[in-house]
């Protein structure tokens, strides 16, 4: 059964979707089984999949609301070898659609429940705030995967998502856990970078990912192309991070699994 992840941060601009979209490909690259899930009105995720957003016959709107089932809806991203669950500008009725429904918090997670064995992983795209969007999002997961740039203010913002996780996981998911961290858009040359990566290490420990995304062109440029790093540019040093880091998850998943076992 698939290991369902959030890649939640409430400050935008920190590489979230380029996580999503390029780790994504990388799991599939390794030979797993990947459902990508947008839940950002945005669309980014869907549109760097490879999917026009302004064409959608269903999105994640429709399945959350019940007008459709998630299969119904899902398309396949042809560049990343994944199936993804698209998103767009509509998908901002969904606050309003879902406050006067029934387990408004669970929708997510009872649509995935009957697919959930189709795959090794779910990787859900939140929206850069706490809205009703991102609570089905954690909800529906396992673990949150937090990418976040190494500068001051993201560190400052660090403390409330995790309150956000620890608060939304006591109330409505036991289970919810922090994944792991995830360095973003990282700079060895910027002295504050390497302060804020010291100090991330000293407070998360293992939590924190030993893979780090540096800031890389190709990277930026994949999205326009609706492509992966892996598939724009597989030489960059983009993709090698991203598929350094699907190798990590999948090293950390073998070794939670023998502990368990």
């Amino acid at each position: 059964m698939a290991k369902v992840f959030a890649i939640a941060n409430q400050k935008g601009g920190v590489g979230k979707t380029t996580t999503c979209i390029n780790l994504a490909a990388s799991l599939v690259a390794t030979r797993r089984r990947v459902l990508l899930i947008d839940l950002d009105p945005q669309g980014n995720a869907t549109m760097g999949s490879g999917v026009d957003k302004h064409n959608l016959e269903h999105s994640v709107l429709d399945v959350l609301i019940g007008q459709c089932d998630l299969i119904e809806a899902m398309q396949f991203s042809e560049h990343g070898g994944y199936q993804l669950l698209p998103s767009n500008r509509d998908v901002t009725a969904a606050e309003i659609e879902l406050l006067d429904m029934s387990k408004r918090e669970s929708r997510l997670r009872e649509a995935l429940a009957p697919i959930r064995e189709n795959y090794d992983y779910v990787l859900i795209d939140c929206p850069p705030s706490l809205s009703m969007l991102t609570i089905n999002g954690l909800v529906a997961s396992d673990g949150v995967i937090i990418p976040m740039q190494c500068e001051y203010f993201a560190l400052e913002g660090l403390t409330d998502l995790i309150g956000s996780i620890q608060r939304i996981g006591q109330a409505l998911n036991p289970g919810l856990k922090i994944e792991g961290v995830l360095r973003t858009m990282y700079d060895p040359r910027i002295n504050l970078a390497n302060d804020v990566a010291a100090q991330l290490k000293a407070h998360f420990g293992n939590t924190l990912y030993d893979t780090v995304i540096p800031r890389n062109v190709r990277l930026a440029e994949a999205p326009s192309h609706g492509m992966p790093a892996l598939t724009y540019d597989k030489a960059s040093t983009g993709a090698a991070a991203y598929l350094a880091l699907a190798n990590e998850l999948a090293r950390r998943q073998r070794k939670a699994a023998k502990a368990i076992a």
